[in-house]
């Protein structure tokens, strides 16, 4: 951040304010700050909040005043959700839990004052931080790309408007035209949500472009819920779908945004649309904080506390825990270890051995959806799971039909959990 005389009067200002707005007010409440209010930061600020009973200050900093989630923004897609459907505000969490809800960019830590820079110039000050921002994008993961070429070739991982370019970009294809999916390499958010927007892509071609077809290039051997996703491409989308892993180029790849062609291996395809999907790395706002190791923020999974600084947790998609994926549910399981582990350290109120679960389901045509999931718990080096299951190739169209509808009731029960 560029500092001039206005800006630090302003900030200090700010600042001031903020240091000595408890003490003025007598409240000498403990201050938590949250970063993301997605599926970990929206859960963790409310479950503090709510938990502790309004001993704690709660503060949400999140930009966006509408959150669009990244799981079921594929259903969109593939015409079986509204937009709206995943759209969600943060009024309840204000209204109801007393959560100073900041809609700004979070741009600095200083890890030693405990304080936060926001992009408008205030700093907050905290007791403890929790760093819940996501995914961003390894620059030069896919020759030819990056963010600015994201209205050309959107990568639609973040969900909300990019969402609604893509699908605008797949419908209005030109009869017999191609698609083509550049699939990011492990680890990256929703293992199983490439391959489930391709089945949503294959659904909508099926129906308005029966005879275009879908190329993926893919950097990985396999996939999450390889056999299920092959499986239903075959029965609803035959022919349809070539998937070219890494034995036929799938890992060497660059595309040109303004020729709209993607290159494999050498050979050149014009396309007619293309979703990239990059490496990605932790949210930025853990590099300028200082506890990333590499591309993500590892944490002792019993708090989820960072390993390079206690008064910070890292929760979801950014950090580094061990077996859990990366994934809504798994950020929202976290959010409530974290939460207990914050209430107990602030208020001494009871902490819990730390128990996680998720759950990821996919759909791949109408009424035909699948599963994988597991338990997990919390070791000294990592969260460590402990069984798991998944849906079989084979299974009976009611079952398929009955995974579905139960992802149904899920989303509205987390969105719930989230955002109150």
């Amino acid at each position: 951040m560029t500092f001039n005389r206005r800006t630090f009067l302003g900030t200090g200002v700010a600042a001031a304010a903020a240091l000595q707005a408890p003490m003025v007010l007598g409240a000498a409440k403990p201050r938590v700050v949250v970063i993301g209010g997605g599926a970990g930061g929206a859960t963790a600020a409310r479950y503090i909040a709510k938990g502790s009973k309004g001993a704690i200050d709660v503060t949400l900093v999140e930009p966006s005043r509408s959150y669009y989630t990244c799981f079921f923004s594929n259903l969109y897609i593939g015409g079986f959700r509204e937009l709206s459907s995943i759209a969600h505000s943060y009024g309840k969490l204000a209204s109801e839990y007393g959560i100073n809800v900041v809609h700004d960019w979070a741009v600095g830590i200083d890890r030693d004052a405990k304080t936060v820079t926001l992009a408008g110039g205030a700093w907050l000050p905290y007791d403890r931080l929790v760093l819940s921002p996501g995914i961003d994008f390894i620059d030069g993961a896919v020759g030819g790309w990056d963010v600015t070429a994201q209205n050309k070739m959107p990568h639609a991982y973040k969900a909300g408007s990019q969402s609604e370019l893509l699908k605008a970009q797949i419908e209005s294809m030109p009869e017999g035209g191609t698609f083509a999916m550049v699939a990011p390499p492990n680890p990256f958010r929703c293992p199983p949500g490439p391959y489930e927007r391709v089945s949503m892509i294959a659904h909508v071609l099926k129906e308005r472009n029966p005879t275009a077809k879908i190329i993926i290039a893919d950097p990985k051997p396999k996939f999450s819920k390889m056999a299920l996703f092959q499986e239903g491409w075959a029965n609803h989308y035959d022919g349809m779908i070539d998937w070219i892993g890494p034995d036929f180029g799938g890992d060497i790849v660059s595309v040109d945004p303004g020729a709209m062609t993607v290159t494999i291996d050498g050979e050149v395809t014009k396309v007619d649309a293309c979703n990239v999907i990059p490496a990605m790395k932790a949210g930025r706002i853990c590099e300028m904080a200082g506890i990333t190791e590499g591309n993500w923020a590892p944490v002792d999974g019993r708090t989820m506390q960072s390993r390079l600084d206690e008064n910070i947790h890292v929760l979801g998609d950014a950090c580094a825990q061990g077996d859990m994926p990366k994934s809504g549910f798994s950020a929202n399981s976290q959010a409530k270890v974290a939460a207990m582990a914050v209430r107990a350290a602030l208020t001494d109120s009871k902490m819990f051995p730390a128990k996680f679960s998720n759950t990821c389901w996919s759909l791949i045509g109408t009424n035909d959806g699948v599963k994988v999931g597991a338990t997990y718990e919390a070791t000294e080096e990592k969260i460590a799971k402990v069984d798991g299951f998944i849906s079989q190739t084979g299974e009976s169209g009611e079952l398929r039909e009955a995974t579905y509808e139960e992802s149904i009731g899920w989303y509205a029960g987390i969105t719930s959990d989230m955002f109150g």
